[in-house]
Formats: C-alpha cells, sequence, structure tokens
C-alpha cells in the first residue's frame, strides 16, 4: 500500500479521497432548528436567542421606565401604580419566554451531544488511520531493514569474490612469468 501525498487546495491539506472530516456530521444533517424549519420555526427560534441579548436587556429596561414614568407622571393613565397592566405585560412575555427557551435549550443538547458523538468517531477513525499508517511504516522499515542486510551480505560476497579473483589473477600472473623464462 502506497500512501500519496494529500492534495493541497487554497484552504490547506486535504485527506486523500473524496471523504473528509465532516462526513461524520453528515449523519445529523436530520437535526433541524429547534422549532423546526418552518418560517414560524425560523422566528421562534430567533426570538428565543434574542430574548437573552443586551438589545433585548436595554430595550425591556427603557420600555419599562418609559412606561412607569409615564404612568405616575400623569402623561398617561392606562396602567397606574401598581402597574397590574404592567405585571400582566410580563407574566405574558415570561409565559411565552420560558417554554421557547427550554425548547431551544434541549435541541442545542440534542444537537451539541449528536456532534459531540460524531466527533469522537472522527478521532476514533483518525486514530485507527494513524495506527495503519504505524503498521505500514513498521512493514517498510522492517523490509528496508531485510534490504540492507541483503545488500550488506551482497557487497561482502563481491569483496571475498574480488579479493578470490585478485589471487587467481596473481597467481596465474606468478604462473605465466615464472614459465616464460
Amino acid at each position: 500500500m502506497t500512501l500519496s501525498p494529500a492534495p493541497v487546495s487554497a484552504a490547506g491539506p486535504r485527506p486523500p479521497g473524496p471523504s473528509h472530516h465532516f462526513r461524520f456530521h453528515q449523519s445529523l444533517t436530520h437535526l433541524a432548528p429547534a422549532f423546526g424549519a418552518s418560517a414560524f420555526g425560523e422566528r421562534a427560534e430567533a426570538f428565543a436567542r434574542f430574548f437573552g441579548t443586551p438589545r433585548f436587556l436595554i430595550g425591556q429596561t427603557v420600555i419599562v421606565g418609559i412606561w412607569i414614568a409615564a404612568n405616575v407622571a400623569g402623561w398617561a393613565r392606562f396602567d397606574l401604580y401598581p402597574f397590574i397592566l404592567l405585571n400582566l405585560a410580563f407574566s405574558l412575555q415570561a409565559a411565552y419566554a420560558a417554554p421557547l427557551i427550554l425548547l431551544a435549550q434541549t435541541r442545542q443538547a440534542d444537537r451539541d451531544k449528536a456532534h459531540a458523538e460524531a466527533d469522537a468517531l472522527h478521532r476514533e477513525a483518525i486514530a485507527a488511520a494513524s495506527l495503519e499508517r504505524q503498521e505500514v511504516a513498521a512493514r517498510e522499515s522492517a523490509q528496508l531493514l531485510q534490504l540492507l542486510e541483503q545488500n550488506t551480505e551482497l557487497t561482502r560476497l563481491t569483496r571475498e569474490l574480488t579479493q578470490r579473483i585478485e589471487m587467481l589473477t596473481a597467481e596465474i600472473h606468478g604462473k605465466l612469468v615464472a614459465g616464460g623464462r
């Protein structure tokens, strides 16, 4: 098995093959937003997320301040002290906000759990691939060691044969020189 280098794109290196690290999240695409994928669901989730923003808290504080100031100063007389209508508005807001927020938190917890499981699968796949690469490297190292040993043996045999050829050449040379006199 040969490992080819990973293709490099403008975003950086990608693993070889058609799959990438998001492949483990593909099984989670069925998880819709907290309130479904309809226009109502999108608006409800956006509204639930808006409840915790500084813009909402500051806006609500300004509106309540104006409400109370207008009624205490006498500019308006629609909700006199003890501000029963304001209390009713807060109760109505809480009655809708609490379920929306709880639904959003529950669904987000489900999505987080599913993504954590996908990430765990991804880490396991990376560990398995790393182990496989280590095994391939160990096999290739063993093959290289075996080839080096064979090369060393061939070099030793070549040296021995060269020495024998030198001895035979010297012996033949000695006999030719001695026989030619």
